[in-house]
């Protein structure tokens, strides 16, 4: 049964952050002729740092998400547990956040203003995803357990008292 949510989690993960972070990033650069690596220099070496920072972050939250919750990123297929381990104990939506920095290191890595631009409209979109869909669901489906965490952990910033769990 974990090997099929284990396909089932990679799959989501080519599907979605792969789409939003990698497919479109590329087609937006390829249609500005901004496709070209850079050189490598200490700002390039920097944003790629961003980069495997966000990528990083992307997958411990979707490791989070196959081992602590016993679902996926989709929100057609999500965790069964709440997950409160990991990035989660510091901030809500560290998967979000780890795409929007991945997001921001490609626009930095290839300079290019039209991703600058994406990346900042997948932000909005993410925080309105969030406050319209995700948290009333997390709230209907979790209850007290989810509001006492909601109430401990800041939406898109860091707290330096992690949450220690119900």
């Amino acid at each position: 049964m974990r090997i099929i949510l284990a396909v089932r989690a990679l799959f989501f993960v080519f599907l979605l952050p792969g789409m939003v972070a990698g497919y479109i990033p590329y087609r937006l650069l390829t249609s500005a002729h901004q496709l070209d690596w850079p050189r490598l220099s200490i700002p390039s070496g920097l944003a790629s740092l961003v980069c495997a920072v966000g990528a990083s972050v992307l997958l411990w939250c979707v490791w989070e998400f196959f081992a602590a919750g016993h679902g996926t990123l989709a929100p057609i297929d999500p965790p069964k547990h709440l997950v409160v381990s990991g990035l989660y104990r510091i901030t809500r939506n560290p998967m979000y956040n780890g795409v929007a920095c991945l997001l921001l290191g490609e626009a930095w890595l290839f300079s290019s203003v039209p991703l600058l631009k994406y990346a900042l409209a997948v932000m909005v979109f993410f925080h309105l995803f969030v406050v319209i869909y995700e948290e009333p669901t997390l709230e209907h489906r979790f209850g007290e357990s989810y509001q006492n965490y909601k109430g401990a952990v800041p939406r898109w910033g860091f707290t330096i008292n992690p949450f220690q769990g119900p």
